[in-house]
């Protein structure tokens, strides 16, 4: 038996999933596409801390989300399948590409490191960080090109 497909998605496309904003018609689409095709989405060991944080943001600081609006994409979240991984020598990978890329933190390059170093695409919803390594990493992927019909 092969293994699953994998796939790394990062905090920015994980939002989408449960907080109405730009694109997130394509993040549900996009998810049911895996669901369906049974892959396998992986993500490096903070990702949960990082989800949380942003939901945590858009209801204190930016109040986009009610209490309890933040309180449902929290328990929302939490039901997600997402296998976190934390691999040999991926803390030096994505020290290697911060450097590569010229990454100012250490977050993005630790899920480039991951996708990487498993041989899988890297979905984002970040188009700032999408647009600043595209030409150099084909496997990531910007959830703005992803179109529904596919």
């Amino acid at each position: 038996m092969s293994e699953p497909k994998e796939v790394c998605v990062d905090a920015s496309l994980a939002v989408k999933w449960v907080v109405k904003e730009s694109y997130d018609e394509e993040a549900a689409a996009l998810l049911e596409k895996w669901r369906i095709d049974k892959v396998e989405l992986i993500a490096p060991a903070f990702f949960e801390v990082e989800v949380d944080s942003i939901i945590r943001k858009k209801v204190v600081s930016r109040k986009t989300l009610t209490a309890s609006e933040g309180d449902i994409a929290f328990e929302l979240l939490q039901h997600l399948s997402i296998k976190i991984l934390n691999l040999p020598n991926q803390r030096q990978r994505a020290w290697e590409l911060a450097k590569e890329l010229d990454l100012p933190t250490i977050y993005d390059a630790t899920y480039l490191a991951l996708s990487f170093l498993r041989g899988c695409e890297f979905w984002t919803a970040d188009e700032k960080l999408y647009n600043s390594v595209k030409n150099k990493l084909p496997f990531v992927k910007w959830l703005g090109e992803y179109k529904i019909d596919e």
